[in-house]
């Protein structure tokens, strides 16, 4: 096979994905009810939201927000809570349009969500509490849920009154 002037074609450069930066953006740690939330025995109803944003910082750079929150009541009372935004500056050059957005959103979380994961197990356990050890979380189910849910917005925008 040739390009048309009797050369092979090139081969196209590989898709690169580059973490250059993580950092803790803001954290936040409560124990309003300690001591007594300390007791032993208090099983925790705990509650768990993440959300996931980007922010484009340079022709190929992008910022990567995982926020995590979380607490913990019993018998309604807060035991914890936390708040928890986790950073990553990648660079992502040679990869198609249509499969940026999926990439940044889905792999770049997945990517910080360790780090995070790590940053609150030891926030919890410093609270005086077990360490916290989130599950694994669905980024893919998470990105197709905040898809859908945009879809239906802009769907129930056009719609005429």
């Amino acid at each position: 096979m040739t390009n048309g002037n009797g050369n092979p074609p090139e081969a196209a450069p590989p898709p690169q994905l580059n973490v250059l930066a993580q950092y803790t953006k803001d954290l936040s740690f409560e124990n309003p009810n300690a001591p007594a939330s300390l007791q032993p025995g208090q099983q925790p109803q705990i509650n768990i939201q993440i959300n996931v944003n980007a922010n484009n910082v340079s022709e190929h750079e992008y910022e990567v927000t995982l926020s995590v929150e979380g607490k913990a009541e019993n018998a309604g009372k807060v035991m914890f809570s936390f708040e928890l935004a986790y950073a990553g500056v990648f660079r992502i050059v040679n990869v198609p349009q249509e499969n940026l957005h999926p990439l940044i959103m889905i792999e770049c979380p997945r990517l910080l969500f360790p780090f995070a994961r790590e940053i609150i197990a030891t926030a919890v356990r410093d609270g005086g509490f077990p360490p916290l050890m989130l599950d694994p979380v669905d980024f893919v189910g998470l990105y197709r849920q905040n898809m859908e849910r945009q879809m239906a917005a802009q769907q129930s925008a056009v719609k005429p009154s």
